[in-house]
């Protein structure tokens, strides 16, 4: 069956600011603290449709990424998992930003779709939203804040 995960927050910080770090597919090991290290594959830019990130997580775990879409005038890039120690199948993901106009704030929506076996479901759906999303969101207004 498949599985969605949705959620979002207010980031304290101008819609361009957001995105010029989000829009880099390979920076998140700068800012989301479970990502130990990154790189993106072949040496391509980190902003072409195609281009695969892989990287390590600070428990071991291995994953590899493919950018699907991105789109400067939207704000919005999507990408789905191509390998991962993590046993998620069929992952797409999708960051959005919308400008959030009382306060030069940034709404940030991210969700995705997946399978996995019956039994992982709550843990993984679990992880996902709070471990993934929801630590990015905080760890990114720390990341914001620390650059200012």
């Amino acid at each position: 069956m498949l599985q969605k995960v949705v959620r979002s927050a207010v980031i304290d910080a101008p819609i361009a600011r957001v995105w010029q770090v989000l829009r880099d597919f390979n920076s998140h090991d700068a800012w989301h603290d479970v990502v130990e290290a990154s790189r993106i594959e072949h040496g391509e830019p980190s902003s072409r449709v195609g281009c695969v990130r892989s990287f390590t997580l600070k428990d071991g775990g291995r994953i590899r990424e493919q950018l699907l879409a991105l789109s400067d005038s939207e704000h919005r890039s999507t990408y789905c998992m191509l390998d991962a120690t993590v046993p998620l199948k069929r992952y797409v993901a999708t960051v959005t930003l919308k400008p959030v106009t009382d306060g030069d704030r940034t709404f940030w929506h991210w969700e995705s779709r997946f399978t996995t076996k019956p039994e992982d479901r709550d843990r993984l759906t679990h992880m996902v939203a709070e471990d993934i999303y929801q630590a990015g969101f905080e760890a990114i207004r720390r990341h914001l804040k620390e650059a200012a």
